[in-house]
């Protein structure tokens, strides 16, 4: 009402009292003449108050990079070094928030909520792609509601085990787990994780049945497999191998197409006896639908400078990342991919949830 109240004397300041505006002939203004006039004036205003962020004047405060994992884990060692150096580059504060629980979509959801200005983002797992048809309800458009901006990095997935598995090899698992079905547990960073997914269709391709154990992140995982309480997982190589490294896990398989660079002489699950066998996990950068253009293109290109630089992909390779970079419309199109292939998996594996 201030505001209204504020156009209507300034209204009243262009007409004057004697019905005339600066530099015309003086003539009568009607109450519905004078009401168009405000109008037109209110509309000018509120137009160039919600005018939309322009690339040369985003970002204008600190931007909120949501985490749908808890601290530590796979997304959480990516988003840091990358966050640290966008912080640079932007002249503001990159703040990661971490909104853990139900597979990623709480925070997901928070995002789709969010103002689309570019100071509210999220990086997103394959999780996101796979929440899709694996939730039959889910409180947001996984295509309309979000902006894709880049593809940031890939990560393959290492099969660990604990140290109350008996098995060191595929095979000896495959033949462990057909003995006593549905004893051996396999634990993920929750569900509709990559991890769960990957383990679920290990069970489809295998025809074992192993139970699935979800928990809210990489890390929480790790102490559980070392602490035995569940017998293996399929998480990402950058959280389980330094504790392969140390002999408290030990690694049976990766679960990409081809060995990882950060552990080459682990066979890959095709290698070891489940031919076909391909998963890699992934990581991306999406805003709310409605963010600008300009925005989310200036963003994609900073984003893509950041992981080119030999001492970010130094750091990122040492984690076992792939570093990747894309334009927006590449992660567009890759998502909408990961879509169709992982309904496949989730139709096959039987895999669902509430």
């Amino acid at each position: 009402m201030k505001a209204f109240r504020w156009m209507r004397q300034a209204l009243a300041c262009q007409i004057g009292k004697t019905g005339t505006t600066p530099g015309s002939q003086t003539q009568s203004f009607t109450p519905r003449r004078r009401a168009m006039l405000l109008t037109t004036l209110a509309a000018g205003l509120l137009a160039g108050a919600v005018a939309p962020a322009r690339a040369d004047t985003w970002p204008s405060r600190p931007i909120q990079l949501l985490i749908p994992y808890p601290p530590g884990g796979s997304a959480d060692l990516l988003a840091r070094p990358v966050a640290a150096k966008l912080q640079e580059r932007l002249g503001q504060p990159v703040v990661l928030e971490y909104r853990p629980g139900a597979g990623g979509t709480i925070a997901t959801q928070a995002l789709a909520r969010a103002k689309p200005d570019g100071h509210t983002l999220i990086m997103v797992l394959a999780a996101h792609a796979i929440n899709a048809s694996l939730y039959p309800r889910l409180p947001y458009d996984t295509r309309k509601d979000f902006a894709p901006v880049s593809l940031v990095a890939n990560l393959p997935l290492i099969v660990a085990g604990s140290p109350s598995l008996r098995a060191n090899t595929i095979g000896e698992l495959i033949a462990e787990a057909k003995a006593a079905p549905g004893k051996l547990t396999f634990g993920s960073a929750g569900n509709g994780n990559t991890g769960h997914l990957a383990g679920e269709l290990f069970n489809s391709m295998t025809g074992v049945r192993m139970t699935h154990v979800p928990y809210k992140g990489s890390a929480p995982v790790v102490t559980a497999m070392l602490a035995g309480e569940v017998q293996l997982t399929f998480d990402s190589i950058s959280t389980s191998m330094p504790h392969i490294r140390s002999g408290k896990l030990r690694a049976l398989a990766v679960t990409s197409g081809k060995r990882a660079a950060l552990a080459p002489e682990v066979p890959t699950l095709a290698e070891a006896g489940v031919p076909g066998f391909d998963i890699n996990g992934w990581y991306a950068i999406l805003a709310p639908a409605g963010t600008p253009p300009a925005v989310v293109d200036r963003l994609s290109k900073e984003i893509a400078t950041v992981i080119a630089e030999p001492g970010m992909k130094k750091q990122l390779a040492a984690n076992g990342y792939e570093p990747v970079g894309s334009t927006p419309a590449a992660l567009g199109a890759h998502i909408d991919a990961e879509i169709e292939r992982w309904s496949k998996v989730v139709k096959e594996s039987g895999a669902r949830l509430e």
